[in-house]
C-alpha cells in the first residue's frame, strides 16, 4: 500500500487539487510493480485520485485506490513510525516526528 500524498505527489498542504507527481515517482512505481502488486492509499476522493493517476500514466501500475487499510507486506507513507516493541521509544519518535518535505 502506497499513500499519495507526500509520496508521489509533492505535497506540502492539502488543497482541493493533487500536487504535480513528484521526480522520480513514475520510474520507481514501474520498477515497485515488477515484484508487488500495488494499492494507492488515500484520503483524496477516489474519481480525482484515478483521474491523477490517468493524468500520470501511472494507472496501470495500481490494482486499486482506496481509503482502506489492507492487509499488506509494507505500508509507504511519508507520516509513518514503525512500531518495534518500545512505548517509550515510540513516544520519543512521535514527538519528534517531522514529514521530509517540511525539514
Amino acid at each position: 500500500m502506497i499513500d499519495l500524498d507526500g509520496v508521489l505527489d509533492n505535497y506540502s498542504c492539502y488543497t482541493n487539487t493533487i500536487p504535480e507527481i513528484k521526480k522520480g515517482a513514475k520510474e520507481f512505481v514501474k520498477e515497485l510493480s515488477k515484484n508487488y502488486e500495488l494499492i494507492l492509499f488515500t484520503t483524496r476522493p477516489s474519481k480525482q485520485t484515478v483521474e491523477w493517476l490517468q493524468d500520470n500514466k501511472i494507472d496501470k501500475y495500481f490494482k486499486d485506490v482506496t481509503n482502506i487499510k489492507y492487509p499488506a507486506h509494507i505500508y509507504l507513507d511519508d507520516r509513518a513510525i514503525k512500531f518495534e516493541g518500545d512505548y517509550n521509544k515510540t513516544l520519543d519518535e512521535i514527538n519528534n516526528f517531522k514529514v521530509y518535505w517540511k525539514e
